[in-house]
């Protein structure tokens, strides 16, 4: 290499990689001329033409944006891509913003210009458990013209279709927009790549799960400042403080098309993470790896591995996509199914929970084992404490191409007892064939036991479970402890439950039981808690509980007996 141009190489990389040369808002003015780079093919950073037509000043909340047109390379055939939000765009030789939005169904290249300003409002921030509640794309309107974001599409690769379609309502109800085939699923591999490699113009892409699936949205770097970096130039989710690892990319292909002209991209090697996601731009840090979860699900001898990012509504979500598609792969999507599951959560702060089920019937039982294997992991999540941070979630599934159900269809018990005497109580449960199953427990009445009617409810955990929940969600969780108490307490469907209560009051206080209190102090929660006072006389007292286990069958269905105690 000649001397002249070593001199240059590095003048570039410390241009990339120092303080930015910024181009003011308030001196852009019509005719000016610039350039923008992105990413056409490959990993190479290419210049396009950028002629400014105007700024549309306080467009959004304390929001202007530069219009300008896009010229060169492949743009006179494609418009504005997607996958070029974020492309540097300079004028006189400096940052003046990114390209972020495009008139969809255009014509012609006209885009808008974040003004650089704005994104480096966007600091990098320590990462935190964020909240997904994005809005839609940004849409801006001044004298009849309509700008939208440029839609980043989420990829999913490694998915079935029907997976996709199946949760592409809740997707889109948190502002995204599923789609397959705009990025590869190729693995960036576990190590960091060298950040020096990146600069403005380079494409990314921003992952929530990576492994045997992936799930990402690719988009391009904006600025470098030292380890910092702003891309996209809008939104990603509008996650807030976050932790998202993030990987260079390279252009397969480009696809124009009549609505959104696209690039397909794919990873090829971690790069950092980005820790903060707001209105107008990305930013995070290169060289700082993201905080992920480690996933597995083992399915026979298939097995997939994922990492998932920490989010109280993403990584619940994720889960249920994932075992959703590992069944859909693997199994018949309609008819009778059976899957056992064996499985745990970790959470950061050393506590666990089971995630044990029966899932049993003869449609849509991908979606309802999903969702069962989901909603623990979500309210734990949801509830906020440091502690519930997932570590690491393991499941093992076992399928069966039969509907392994029993309904609880009689159940038989003395009519009278004493005292210190034994209650043999028997429980036929019936299967989908019309065999029958018999079986038998026995519950001895106390020494002492007051004399009255002593009921026996034979349920599934189902309606057990519902009951107990019921007072546990009407009042928020005070600790980490109770949440993983609560969740590891859940029945499952695999058992009947023989419930012994009495119908004394019952109140619930701050989500746990007061039986049979004081008649002061009855009156006083009545006055407080009617509803639940009316709803406890129905549920009346536990005594206690014994489980009837029924091997890897789904038991549903409630009988009531009443047998009554003698002096």
């Amino acid at each position: 290499m000649k001397l002249a141009a070593l001199f240059a190489t590095l003048a570039t990389a410390s241009a990339a990689w120092g303080a930015l040369d910024i181009f003011p808002l308030n001196q852009v003015r019509a005719g000016q001329h610039g350039v923008g780079r992105t990413v056409f093919s490959g990993t190479r950073v290419e210049d396009f033409q950028v002629e400014v037509l105007g700024v549309l000043e306080n467009i959004g909340p304390k929001q202007s944006i530069i219009l300008a047109r896009l010229s060169g390379g492949p743009l006179a055939d494609t418009g504005v891509l997607q996958g070029m939000s974020g492309s540097p765009v300079y004028l006189e030789g400096k940052l003046a913003g990114a390209v972020a939005l495009g008139f969809t169904d255009s014509k012609v290249a006209i885009a808008g210009i974040r003004p650089i300003e704005e994104m480096l409002g966007v600091a990098p921030q320590a990462p935190g458990t964020a909240i997904a509640s994005a809005p839609p794309r940004a849409k801006f309107a001044s004298g009849g013209m309509k700008l939208e974001e440029i839609a980043t599409p989420l990829a999913f690769s490694g998915f079935t279709a029907a997976t996709i379609d199946h949760f592409a309502p809740q997707l889109r109800a948190l502002g995204m927009d599923p789609q397959q085939g705009v990025s590869g699923g190729a693995n960036p591999g576990e190590k960091l790549g060298d950040p020096k490699t990146l600069e403005p113009g380079s494409m990314i892409s921003v992952h929530i799960m990576s492994g045997d699936m992936n799930v990402n949205a690719d988009g391009t770097i904006t600025a470098i400042d030292g380890e910092r970096i702003y891309a996209f130039g809008h939104r990603f989710m509008a996650l807030g403080p976050t932790d998202l690892p993030f990987a260079k990319a390279e252009v397969l292909a480009l696809l124009p098309n009549l609505a959104n002209s696209f690039k397909i991209s794919q990873a090829t090697e971690w790069m950092g993470a980005i820790t903060a996601d707001r209105d107008t731009a990305i930013s995070g840090f290169a060289g700082r790896s993201a905080a992920l979860a480690p996933m597995e699900i083992r399915l026979g001898t298939n097995g997939f591995h994922m990492n998932v990012v920490q989010d109280r509504v993403l990584t619940p979500m994720m889960a249920q996509m994932a075992v959703y598609s590992t069944l859909d792969a693997t199994q018949r999507a309609q008819g009778a199914a059976s899957y056992a599951v064996k499985g745990r959560a970790e959470f950061e702060g050393g506590g666990t929970i089971r995630l044990d089920n029966v899932y049993s019937g003869d449609a849509s039982m991908p979606a309802i084992a999903a969702l069962g294997v989901a909603t623990p992991l979500s309210y734990a999540m949801s509830t906020g404490f440091d502690a519930l941070r997932l570590k690491n979630l393991t499941l093992d599934i076992s399928p069966a191409p039969e509907n392994h159900q029993l309904q609880i269809a009689e159940a038989t018990a003395p009519k009278q007892a004493r005292p210190g005497e034994d209650v043999d109580i028997s429980v036929t449960l019936t299967a989908q064939d019309g065999a029958q199953t018999l079986k038998k427990v026995r519950y001895r009445v106390p020494v002492g036991a007051p004399a009255g009617p002593l009921y026996f409810t034979i349920a599934d955990a189902s309606s057990e479970n519902l009951l107990e929940l019921q007072n546990a969600f009407s009042a928020p969780a005070r600790s980490a402890a109770q949440v993983l108490d609560l969740l590891n307490k859940i029945r499952p469907n695999s058992s009947a439950y023989v419930r012994v209560w009495r119908t004394d009051s019952l109140y619930t206080v701050e989500g746990r039981d007061l039986a049979n209190p004081p008649a002061s102090l009855a009156l006083i929660l009545g006055r407080a808690q009617p509803g639940a006072a009316n709803t406890a006389n129905t549920r009346g007292t536990t005594v206690t509980e014994i489980e009837i286990p029924a091997g890897d069958n789904v038991v549903s269905g409630t009988k009531t007996i009443q047998v009554e105690v003698k002096e």
